[in-house]
């Protein structure tokens, strides 16, 4: 077909190439046609014995080369050579039903130098001039040492004679066969055709090089004609180094096995290529050096003319190059006038490891992600990717709504762009900072990697923070008895949440504070009542309140507050009593009595203790409840503090009698509750302001002026003691001064002796003072809970 078969004649060797894209899934064989026996196979063993080398280029592309001295080459004259080949192709391995292909190729060759050395992938072959004197005036160890066996030599008979370091070995061309050469002459040449490393050769190393090296010799007698013929052959089997951007190639200048004497040794030109092509000026794009000891060339990889492979190793993604060389060294010495010396070398790179890198394009006010994923060689392509652990193909990712395309870059590689919207619901969401989102894409990216198709996997993680979310402002107010707060519901529970205090203010927080929650489609609206729980008291004065209730706005993960929602408002009110957190307590009270009692008169249970501020009918008290005699006691989770107010005794004048005394007979109970697991803020303690402040309610109870409620005196029948231990075996003097220290228990009894059956003992309150005085202050309460 046209274009299957391209053929060129270079260095006096047949250049065959096969187009691959006409033999894809098929196999094929190639036929050396010989004009006498016929068509024979061509296989690896033939192949190195007759001058062949079946091998790829670069591209994949089937390459045959022969020597024009190769086996069933017709040579005429030693100037016209041809060679026929049957290329077979089948689409069958056996070759069956295998369709024929015969392509002739021609060579010519007129002028040959005095010998010419050819180093192929897998022979070496050296051929010379049957004119050429055969002995140099300057005899060498290696032929002096080969005279004396020129006297055994046959009649009419070439024979060869190898030189190794386990010695001299003379064969027979026959047996030369055996040993893998080949060995003849045509009209006016002599060549040798040897495998490398064969039993008969030596490595040596020239000019940091190791050369593979056959020393030889070829005789022929025929009558008083002795025919020496020096058919030494040596070629590199190394010279390849790397770095990570280049890769150097180095030939000696002058071989000494090739060169007797080196002191006539002139190098006359040097030619490169690639493949089956001169490089016309090679200082383009390649370096060439060369002194008198080696020949280098230097060449970038990537360089055009070579071929980057993709590949993966160990689940690594790299880059092999591969690069089809030829070197062709033309020099003169006195022995040998021209030598004609070619190397040819197909170089490959090892394995270099290329990590991919991931491109973030995104713009945030596009809302989309871009990314590039690259670099790739143009044999990499996109199978798969997976968007947060979801896999998709790429028909699923199209019709998902992903966006996939290659791009290329300048550097003759490609990328792959995937863009996902910030509100895919794959995209992983995460409030941070006050205001901002962090979108993350998580992708992981499956790839066929190389004509083998192996799979690469990479995965990869791009962020971004767009400035998308509005921080909510609280609307507050208030009515005659509650504060409002309005506040946009938005966000709640999703991105932050609100606090009270240390406390979640959730539904179960509210209805234990007495709060009405209520919610619309946009806001949530709290109401609190002015005496609810959690309300800060700024200004508490005689019948006038100004109250505050502050909910603190947190976000959800780092509790960091970001914004707090106050409402304040002034309240009248004519009786009240307010617990403070720290143990203050405030009353405004409104007694009644008749006859009208003076409000400055009145007291706490300390006498010391008087209104802060008062009028006819009220008074305001301000006290801690670690002052005036303020009574404690435990009561299921709470912690009662009581007190109580009180009107001094009064002396009146009365009709029959000049005095009348009575007690008061109207009488305000004050009560606060604290939770008992908060901790309450006394002076002799400390608190972490960090904690939320505890709740505190406060009660006032009345005691009414009818006659039911009067308190009538009894005189009752009381012991008590103090016993020295638990047991209350053993009691201390009544007279007698007890020392405790502080945190000592102290076991005290009461013991009422009244037999009225109407009595009961409540000990209410137990306490210790600095006087005998019940009235005195300060004073330390000693039981709870009586």
């Amino acid at each position: 077909p046209p274009g299957f078969v391209e053929s060129s004649c270079r260095s006096r060797i047949f250049w065959m190439k096969l187009n691959k894209l006409l033999l894809q899934g098929k196999f094929f064989q190639l036929e050396i046609n010989d004009p006498y026996a016929g068509p024979i196979l061509l296989d690896e063993k033939l192949a190195s014995r007759c001058g062949y080398v079946l091998s790829e280029d670069v591209w994949g592309n089937p390459v045959f080369r022969a020597s024009v001295l190769g086996c069933h080459v017709t040579n005429e004259v030693d100037e016209l050579f041809s060679l026929t080949v049957n290329i077979k192709v089948s689409s069958f391995s056996s070759m069956r039903a295998a369709v024929t292909y015969t392509y002739p190729m021609y060579c010519s060759y007129p002028s040959w130098p005095s010998r010419e050395i050819v180093c192929e992938e897998n022979y070496m072959e050296v051929s010379v001039k049957t004119d050429v004197p055969a002995v140099s005036n300057d005899y060498t160890v290696a032929w002096m040492s080969a005279l004396p066996e020129t006297q055994n030599v046959a009649y009419q008979q070439w024979q060869l004679m190898f030189v190794s370091p386990s010695g001299r070995k003379r064969v027979t061309v026959s047996d030369a066969v055996k040993l893998g050469y080949s060995f003849n002459n045509t009209l006016s040449r002599v060549y040798l055709r040897a495998p490398y490393h064969s039993n008969e050769s030596d490595i040596s190393m020239v000019s940091g090089v190791n050369m593979n090296m056959v020393t030889s010799t070829s005789m022929y007698r025929q009558r008083w004609l002795l025919l020496l013929i020096d058919t030494t052959v040596s070629c590199p089997v190394d010279g390849i180094s790397f770095t990570d951007t280049t890769l150097t190639w180095t030939v000696p200048s002058v071989i000494p096995t090739l060169v007797v004497q080196e002191s006539t040794f002139v190098s006359k030109s040097i030619v490169i290529g690639i493949d089956d092509q001169v490089l016309v000026n090679p200082e383009k794009n390649y370096l060439l050096e060369h002194n008198e000891t080696h020949i280098r060339i230097t060449i970038p990889i990537g360089a055009e003319g070579g071929k980057l492979k993709s590949s993966v190793s160990g689940g690594v993604y790299g880059v092999i190059y591969r690069i089809d060389l030829f070197l062709e060294h033309t020099w003169t010495d006195a022995d040998w006038q021209t030598t004609k010396y070619t190397v040819i070398k197909s170089i490959t790179t090892p394995f270099m490891p290329q990590i991919p890198t991931v491109i973030n394009n995104t713009v945030p006010e596009d809302r989309l992600f871009n990314v590039a994923f690259g670099h790739f060689l143009p044999d990499v392509s996109l199978v798969a990717i997976a968007i947060g652990n979801v896999p998709f193909t790429l028909r699923e990712a199209q019709h998902h709504g992903f966006k996939i395309y290659e791009t290329p870059f300048s550097n003759r590689t490609k990328g792959f762009i995937l863009e996902v919207s910030f509100d895919d619901p794959y995209v992983l969401r995460e409030y941070v900072n006050r205001n901002e989102t962090k979108y993350t894409l998580l992708v992981n990216y499956t790839l066929s990697v190389g004509l083998e198709m192996a799979l690469y996997y990479h995965s990869a993680e791009v962020e971004c923070v767009v400035a998308d979310i509005e921080l909510p402002e609280a609307v507050g107010y208030c009515d005659e008895e509650n504060l409002y707060l309005s506040i946009p519901s938005f966000g709640l529970h999703q991105y932050w949440n609100l606090y009270l205090g240390n406390k979640l203010l959730n539904r179960h927080t509210a209805l234990t504070n007495g709060y009405l929650a209520a919610t619309n489609s946009t806001h949530l609206i709290l109401q609190i009542p002015l005496f609810a729980g959690g309300v800060i008291y700024e200004e508490v004065s005689f019948q006038k309140i100004k109250a505050r209730f502050d909910v603190a706005l947190r976000k959800m993960r780092t509790m960091e507050t970001l914004q707090t929602f106050s409402v304040s408002c002034s309240f009248n009110s004519s009786a009240f009593i307010i617990c403070q957190p720290d143990g203050t307590v405030m009353v405004s009270a409104q007694m009644k009595t008749v006859p009208a009692i003076d409000m400055s008169k009145t007291k706490l249970r300390d006498s010391s203790c008087k209104p802060r501020e008062y009028n006819e009918a009220h008074a305001f008290f301000k006290f801690h409840i670690t002052t005036c005699g303020t009574s404690v006691r435990f009561e299921g989770d709470h912690i009662i503090y009581e007190n109580e107010i009180s009107y001094e005794k009064e002396t009146l004048p009365g009709q029959n009698m000049p005095i009348i005394t009575r007690d008061p007979d109207y009488r305000l109970t004050v009560l606060c509750y604290y939770q008992a697991k908060e901790t309450l803020m006394l002076g002799a303690f400390t608190s972490d302001s960090a904690m939320s402040p505890p709740f505190a309610s406060g009660t006032m109870v009345p005691r009414s002026n009818t006659a039911a409620y009067r308190r009538v005196r009894h005189t009752l029948n009381l012991v008590s003691r103090v016993s020295k231990d638990e047991s209350f075996m053993e009691f201390y003097d009544p007279n007698m001064a007890i020392l405790k220290q502080p945190m000592q228990s102290v076991f005290l009894e009461v013991e009422l002796k009244d037999e009225s059956p109407n009595v009961e003992l409540y000990l209410e309150n137990c306490w210790v003072s600095r006087s005998l005085d019940f009235n005195s202050t300060p004073r330390w309460n000693i039981t709870v809970d009586g």
